[in-house]
């Protein structure tokens, strides 16, 4: 194996808005740490179109942006970057070894941020349509639908708790399910079935989302699994509300997860199952979700790893 190509304080994986705090107050606290940001730098944000809840935008932002913006902050104050992906870590000893590809770099202490994945429906219109109509996040978007007719798929608990939502501000929602029973928490459905302006659609799945060539969704063909029959439904938005995943390969057996793949933190910290190893944002976060509460954590991670390395005499 070579020679390690650096030694950093604080090597940081990911680039989303978790990661990026995270490396604007670990550089600010001459930590020069090293910011290992990924093929797909900047995190979900750089597939949002619009941004409006984000503070300090009063007139809103695009994702991709905001990203720019949080890049060039952390880049100000010290922070090193590199594009790529880590291919493999080693946190055995310390210090910490992590690869990209042939090249070895070793930290005293690390930063994830690697984030989460939403799932997707695989269709084609669905992809040329993200961001202007199709959606992850009923909270991020559903203010732009206001009085509209909108869709959202799923069964679980993200789906009911999405649908919900959309009606305190949407005139109606379909719900399209590809079974006959939802598989949320009794306590979820209950408020879905009591909802009136939810619609369910059982047994079913989207097809194709239209218009593409107008640049926006207008409708979504829904085809029923069962029957095969296809029919078309207007509609201002589809809220896919499939599920996350975290982007925690890397890290199975190597630190504590919970079983639905989300590292471990001890609770109000960031701190993992091992010392000197933090997560920070969606890759530990399956409750919020949202770009503020990821850079929060990334400050939060950022301030531990500072206190921790004073601690451990490697500051």
């Amino acid at each position: 194996m070579s020679a390690p190509k650096a030694h950093h304080k604080v090597v940081i994986i990911g680039s989303g808005p978790a990661g990026l705090t995270a490396a604007i107050y670990a550089a600010r606290a001459n930590l020069q740490p090293l910011c290992i940001e990924g093929w797909s730098a900047g995190g979900q944000l750089m597939i949002t179109n619009d941004v409006e809840n984000y503070p300090g935008f009063p007139k809103g932002i695009t994702g991709p942006e905001l990203m720019k913006e949080f890049r060039a902050q952390a880049e100000r104050f010290g922070t090193a970057l590199v594009t790529a992906d880590v291919t493999a870590v080693d946190f055995s000893q310390r210090p910490f070894k992590v690869f990209v590809e042939d090249d070895l770099y070793t930290a005293d202490a690390i930063i994830i941020s690697t984030g989460a994945s939403a799932r997707w429906l695989d269709i084609p219109s669905e992809k040329s349509l993200m961001g202007r109509g199709v959606s992850a996040c009923a909270v991020c978007d559903g203010a732009f639908f206001k009085n509209e007719d909108v869709i959202v798929v799923g069964g679980g608990d993200t789906a009911m708790e999405e649908a919900n939502y959309l009606t305190g501000m949407c005139k109606s929602v379909t719900l399209v399910h590809r079974r006959h029973e939802f598989r949320a928490s009794k306590i979820m459905q209950d408020r879905v079935f009591a909802n009136p302006k939810i619609k369910v659609v059982w047994d079913s799945a989207i097809d194709e989302i239209k218009d593409a060539s107008a640049g926006r969704v207008t409708s979504a063909v829904i085809k029923n699994l069962r029957t095969g029959e296809k029919t078309e439904i207007p509609t201002g938005a589809v809220f896919v509300a499939i599920g996350h995943d975290p982007n925690t390969q890397l890290f199975r057996g190597v630190l504590e997860l919970h079983d639905n793949g989300y590292i471990k933190t001890r609770p109000g910290t960031t701190q993992t199952s091992l010392e000197g190893v933090f997560a920070a944002g969606d890759v530990q976060d399956v409750v919020y979700r949202q770009a503020v509460t990821a850079a929060g954590t990334g400050c939060m991670a950022a301030l531990e790893v500072e206190r921790w390395l004073a601690a451990s005499g490697a500051h």
